[in-house]
């Protein structure tokens, strides 16, 4: 009977192979990426892709806000300068290639079968896809709320770490940049429960990959003090508060861990009590 993970080892490192000729080959000649290590062409490839979310994402949404639709969604005086911009531009690119190194270390984990990722949708049935992608997301929400809290009430973990974020608590100085504003180490703490979750679950390690860095666009998204309304989704109008009050609304892509914990605030009900 033939070894399923070395099967899975293969797979992967094909996986790998097949975005770094995609990524690294469109913008690196072929003699600058292909004699490195596999480890630093990941690292590579992952810098760029980062990179490109963050400022693609950024950008496109700025625009589309504080100019296409100038006074629509934020009046004149909500909108950031861009100085305020410029910094959180600055701190994001200082962090980007440490950010860079937790799907690194995950993707060579999974590489050599540290984790219980599995490469293909076809490997398990869609019930089996379906049930392990919800309990990992459980994972990833429950661990990224604690991981946030804790941020907050340790002290000398706010002090040093995620203050730098929170100098941007007003709607006048949070934008879509400020989503990952971060010192390099708090950023990587917020997004462990992802890697971490998989030596818990078996999990489509392509969803896991597409998922870390959607963060990129999620929290360009929760920066820019626009509250989408959709329940029970933690929006921007929730993450405002979160920059206001600094103990509400720790949450990640929704409200439930709050809602559990008791730490929910609801900017509708902020609204309604303020009329």
């Amino acid at each position: 009977m033939e070894n399923p993970i070395i099967d899975y080892r293969q797979f992967f490192i094909e996986d790998a192979d097949f975005y770094n000729r995609i990524l690294l080959g469109f913008f690196l000649p072929n003699y600058f990426w292909v004699p490195l290590p596999r480890f630093f062409q990941t690292w590579l490839r992952n810098y760029i892709g980062g990179v490109l979310l963050y400022f693609i994402s950024g950008f496109l949404w700025c625009f589309y806000i504080y100019y296409w639709k100038r006074n629509v969604f934020l009046p004149k005086e909500a909108i950031p300068s861009r100085k305020a911009m410029l910094l959180q531009i600055s701190v994001a690119m200082k962090a980007m290639p440490w950010y860079c190194l937790l799907p690194t270390v995950s993707e060579y984990m999974t590489e050599i079968g540290w984790t219980k990722s599995f490469p293909r949708i076809d490997n398990v049935s869609w019930v089996e896809y379906i049930g392990y992608l919800a309990i990992y997301m459980v994972i990833v929400e429950f661990g990224i709320y604690w991981v946030h809290k804790e941020l907050h009430d340790i002290k000398p973990l706010y002090k040093y770490l995620h203050a730098t974020h929170h100098i941007y608590n007003k709607q006048n100085t949070l934008s879509p940049f400020a989503g990952l504003a971060f010192h390099p180490l708090d950023g990587i703490l917020q997004a462990l429960p992802h890697s971490l979750a998989l030596f818990i679950v078996p999990v489509h390690f392509i969803a896991h990959l597409a998922l870390l860095f959607i963060e990129a666009v999620w929290t360009a998204n929760i920066h820019d003090c626009i509250h989408g309304k959709l329940w029970p989704i933690m929006g921007a109008g929730y993450h405002t508060i979160h920059h206001t009050t600094y103990r509400h609304n720790y949450g990640h892509y929704t409200i439930w861990m709050d809602w559990m914990f008791g730490t929910l605030r609801d900017p509708e009900e902020d609204q309604g009590k303020a009329m």
